[in-house]
């Protein structure tokens, strides 16, 4: 589909949220916070910010070991009362995710200290 104004190809968009309202000629000169848009009220309602994600996943992550640790304590003071596979399967869940958790830190690192190195 072409815009007739700029005689370029547009991206044709499959999700109707992803449409604006506002045609190109009306916003080529607009600053980009006044552009209308159908979707930012949404966006706006469910954005977060980067560290509230960081501290959910932290947590998420802590409270996985922290229940790894409780099963461990299950297992040798009841061993009937759990099966030996949810706890190994548990295990490697919050080994996965202590790994993921690693790798994030040592990339924030890397680049604060990319960031700091450049000025």
């Amino acid at each position: 589909m072409k815009i007739p104004e700029i005689q370029t190809l547009q991206m044709n968009r499959t999700n109707a949220a992803h449409n604006g309202v506002a045609k190109l000629s009306d916003i080529a000169g607009a600053p980009l916070n006044s552009i209308p848009n159908a979707a930012s009220d949404s966006v706006e309602k469910t954005r977060k910010s980067f560290d509230s994600y960081l501290l959910e996943a932290f947590s998420s992550m802590n409270a996985q070991q922290v229940n790894v640790s409780n099963m461990q304590q299950q297992v040798i003071t009841d061993p009937d009362s759990l099966d030996l596979h949810d706890v190994t399967i548990a295990m490697s869940k919050a080994r996965a995710s202590l790994n993921l958790a690693q790798s994030v830190i040592d990339r924030l690192v890397q680049g604060w200290s990319e960031i700091t190195t450049t000025r």
